[in-house]
């Protein structure tokens, strides 16, 4: 497995009640590891993928001690260090309900430069995977198309998930639209949301199917929207799920496609269009979200 993107510092900030202008209120500030591609080589490799993670950072200590925190993890990280720009580092606003907003200063991450990406990662690979942010940079966007070449050309899937509303709709729906067909990834993933903005809030989930054979569509406590084209028809199941109490959802989604996507590769490749392995995919990617979300949360320690 190969994820191509960001590596991020995440600070993340949780008030233990509503913000209050030109005063203090009492909360939470950690430093962890983020970054929406980090985060899914981790439970890759966690979940005992041969994951690795291809990105940029800037010469500085951040980049240093996240790339050997992923290592520890048993990540091979791939990392381009660029001079002069900073590491990526992520505001995270986690309110007290458990929603999050971000405030992102991408720096290095940017950065990766298509000339960076070498043809022997693909040998023998089985996917690659790329959050859509990864798409969005420059010369980031090149490196990616780069690699999407190159994992197309050694016969492994290509899966992207939406991840984020803002930077994908930047310049527009059919902007939008026009980068995820020119994709055409074999598997698509998306939050509910991300999949309302991208289809423009009237047309149907199935219609993602424009865009990809396959979609899982995560749901959050109503669970997974899983859509496929059999026998020339759009089909659609969803997949239920235990609703649990959380404060903070940060990685959820990245759990859930490493957990997804290994469960699909798992199958042979006659069979991952089947609706029984679609189904296994979604239940094992709730079973990651939930460990995401219940797990101790680890602190960057830095310097």
């Amino acid at each position: 497995m190969l994820v191509l993107g960001d590596l991020a510092l995440d600070v993340v900030l949780a008030p233990t009640g509503p913000l209050r202008t030109a005063t203090d209120v009492p909360g939470r500030v950690t430093f962890r590891q983020g970054g929406s591609a980090a985060t899914t080589a981790r439970w890759l490799a966690r979940l005992g993928a041969r994951s690795t993670l291809v990105t940029a950072v800037g010469r500085d200590g951040v980049g240093r001690t996240l790339v050997d925190a992923l290592r520890r993890d048993g990540v091979v990280v791939r990392a381009a260090r660029v001079p002069g720009v900073a590491t990526a580092r992520i505001g995270v606003l986690v309110d007290p309900r458990g929603e999050r907003s971000f405030v992102a200063d991408r720096g290095a991450a940017e950065r990766l430069a298509p000339e960076a990406i070498s043809r022997g990662w693909f040998r023998a690979l089985d996917a690659i995977h790329l959050p859509v942010y990864s798409f969005l940079g420059d010369p980031l966007g090149q490196a990616a198309r780069r690699a999407v070449e190159l994992a197309r050309g050694a016969g492994a899937a290509v899966s992207v998930d939406l991840a984020s509303i803002g930077p994908l709709m930047a310049h527009g729906r059919s902007a939008a639209e026009g980068l995820i067909r020119e994709i055409r990834p074999d598997l698509l993933f998306a939050t509910a949301a991300e999949a309302e903005a991208f289809l423009g809030g009237r047309r149907q989930l199935e219609e993602l199917l424009a865009f990809s054979p396959l979609a899982l569509v995560k749901r959050g406590p109503a669970g997974a929207a899983v859509l496929l084209e059999q026998g020339g028809n759009r089909v659609r199941f969803d997949v239920a799920t235990e609703r649990l109490a959380t404060r903070d959802t940060t990685g959820a989604g990245d759990a859930f496609d490493a957990a997804a996507l290994l469960t699909w590769l798992a199958a042979p490749l006659e069979d991952r269009a089947r609706p029984a392995v679609l189904r296994r995919a979604a239940h094992a990617g709730q079973r990651a979200a939930v460990r995401q979300l219940t797990a101790a949360r680890t602190e960057v320690a830095l310097g």
